[in-house]
C-alpha cells in the first residue's frame, strides 16, 4: 500500500513544480539589433538588420527590440503587434537623411491621408500594448532637411503658401490605431518633421520623454513635440519640450466637411501634467487641423520660454468645437509669451465653394497661474462664425513685462475672479455688445 501512496506524492510534487518551471521559461524575449548585423558606426544603413530583428521577434510571438549604446543609422522601420522597442543608455537611433530610405506610402498627415508621403522612422499600426522605452535617443538628424525646406520655400513663387509636405521629411514616430501605448524615457531629437505623432489611439501614456531641437537653430520647421491626432485618453506626464513649433497640439480634420470625416474622431480626455515647456510656439494648442477637442486638463506645469501658454486656432474654413479646456497650477517664468491666444488662423483655408461654417469655444478656464510673463493675450473670433461660451480666469497672480491687458472681442461671458496683475487687482467689466450694424468694439481689461 505504501508504494502507490509514495508514487502519488511524487506525482503531486512534480505537478506543483511544473508551473514554476514554465513561468521561468516564459521570460519576455529580447533581441539585440547587433545580433542581426546592425553596426553602431554612425554611417552604416541598418534598416534591414533592425527590421529583421523586428520580424524575428514577431514570428516568435513578440518581444523587445533592444538598441544598445552607439549610433545606428536607419530608414523607415515598421513595428509589429507584440514587438516593443527599448533604447538603452547611450543608444542613438538616427534617421538617414537620404530620403530614398523612407519609401513614400499612404500616410496620415495634417488632418488627412496623403496618398504618397514620407513614413516615420518608427511606424506602428495596430500595435496594442506597445512600449517604446529607455533612456536613449531617436535622432532625426534634421538640420540638412530643415535647411533644404527653407531654401525651397524661399524660392517658391508664394513662400507663404509653400506646403509643409512640399519636401520629403520623416517624423520620428507615428503610432496609429493602437490601445494601451506607453512611451517612456526616450529623447526625441532634431526631428525632420513632427516628433511623436499619435493617430487614432486610445489610452496612451507619454512619460518623462524629451523633445528638443538645437538652441542655435532659429526655426526648425514643423518640429511639433507631440501631435494628438483624433485620439483619446492620453496622459502626458513629466515631459520636457524645447522645440520651435507647437509643444503639444491637438489635431483632427479640416475643411468645411470636417465633421463628416469618420477618420477623424474627437480629441478628448487629455491630461498633461508635470511638464516643462522651455521653448516653442505654444505649450498646448488646438492646432491648424483641430476639429473637435474636449476635456483637456493641463496642470502642475511650468513655462520658462516666450511661449503662448494656450492657443486655440480658429480656422475660417472648418467647423470647430473646443470645450472643457482647463489650465491650473501653472508657473510662468519668462520675459515673453502670452497666457491666452484665441484668434483666426487661415494660412491654408479653403471653403471649397461652401458657406463659412460656425465654430464654438466654451468652458475654458485658467486658474492658479503665477509668476512673470510677457502679455496677457487676445481673444477674438472669426467674424460672424465664432461663438464664445464661458471663459473664466481665476486666482491668477502674475507680473507682465509687455502688455498687462487682455484684448477681448465678442466674448459675452468672460469673468475674472481674484486676478492680480503687477500687484494690482483686475476685474473684467460687463460685456458691452456692439451697436447694430457696427463692429464689436470689444474691451480691454487691465490691472
Amino acid at each position: 500500500m505504501s508504494t502507490p501512496i509514495l508514487t502519488r506524492r511524487r506525482f503531486t510534487a512534480a505537478m506543483l513544480a511544473a508551473p514554476l518551471v514554465t513561468a521561468a521559461a516564459r521570460k519576455p524575449a529580447q533581441a539585440l539589433i547587433t545580433a542581426f548585423g546592425a553596426r553602431a558606426d554612425g554611417v552604416t544603413l541598418n534598416t534591414r538588420a533592425i527590421q529583421a530583428t523586428i520580424d524575428h521577434l514577431a514570428a516568435g510571438g513578440g518581444g523587445t527590440v533592444v538598441v544598445p549604446s552607439g549610433v545606428f543609422v536607419s530608414g523607415a522601420l515598421f513595428l509589429k503587434p507584440g514587438v516593443h522597442l527599448r533604447l538603452d543608455a547611450g543608444a542613438v537611433l538616427r534617421c538617414s537623411t537620404e530620403m530614398e530610405n523612407f519609401p513614400r506610402r499612404r500616410t496620415r498627415i495634417e488632418g488627412h491621408f496623403e496618398a504618397s508621403f514620407t513614413p516615420a522612422l518608427i511606424n506602428a499600426d495596430g500595435c496594442d500594448g506597445l512600449t517604446i522605452s529607455g533612456t536613449g535617443t531617436l535622432d532625426g538628424a534634421g538640420r540638412p532637411i530643415w535647411d533644404l525646406f527653407w531654401k525651397l520655400r524661399a524660392a517658391a513663387p508664394n513662400p507663404a503658401s509653400f506646403a509643409n509636405i512640399g519636401i520629403a521629411r520623416a517624423r520620428l514616430a507615428l503610432i496609429e490605431n493602437s490601445k494601451g501605448v506607453t512611451v517612456e524615457g526616450v529623447t526625441f531629437k532634431d526631428s525632420q518633421f513632427w516628433n511623436l505623432h499619435i493617430y487614432r489611439c486610445d489610452t496612451v501614456l507619454v512619460k518623462n520623454a524629451r523633445f528638443v531641437v538645437p538652441d542655435d537653430y532659429p526655426q526648425a520647421p514643423s518640429s511639433d513635440g507631440i501631435d494628438l491626432d483624433s485620439s483619446r485618453n492620453v496622459t502626458i506626464d513629466g515631459c520636457y519640450f524645447s522645440v520651435t513649433d507647437d509643444c503639444i497640439a491637438a489635431k483632427g480634420s479640416k475643411g468645411p466637411r470636417a465633421l463628416q470625416d469618420t477618420n477623424s474622431p474627437p480629441v478628448e480626455h487629455i491630461r498633461i501634467r508635470n511638464c516643462h515647456f522651455r521653448r516653442g510656439h505654444q505649450a498646448f494648442t488646438c492646432g491648424s487641423e483641430a476639429t473637435v477637442v474636449r476635456d483637456v486638463i493641463v496642470e502642475d506645469c511650468r513655462v520658462t520660454g516666450a511661449i503662448n501658454l494656450l492657443m486655440l486656432k480658429l480656422r475660417p474654413d472648418t467647423p470647430q468645437l473646443y470645450e472643457d479646456i482647463h489650465l491650473r497650477r501653472i508657473t510662468l517664468d519668462s520675459d515673453g509669451g502670452r497666457i491666452l491666444l484665441v484668434e483666426p488662423w487661415g494660412q491654408y483655408a479653403d471653403l471649397q465653394g461652401l458657406p463659412p461654417p460656425r465654430s464654438t469655444v466654451r468652458n475654458v478656464t485658467l486658474s492658479a497661474i503665477t509668476g512673470r510673463f510677457g502679455s496677457f493675450g487676445i481673444i477674438r473670433p472669426n467674424p460672424g462664425q465664432t461663438s464664445f461660451g464661458a471663459i473664466r480666469v481665476s486666482n491668477l497672480r502674475v507680473d507682465l513685462t509687455k502688455d498687462a491687458m487682455l484684448v477681448a472681442e465678442g466674448v459675452p461671458d468672460l469673468a475674472f475672479d481674484r486676478v492680480v496683475i503687477g500687484g494690482k487687482p483686475a476685474s473684467a467689466p460687463p460685456y458691452r455688445a456692439a451697436a447694430p450694424g457696427k463692429a464689436d468694439p470689444g474691451y480691454r481689461v487691465s490691472g
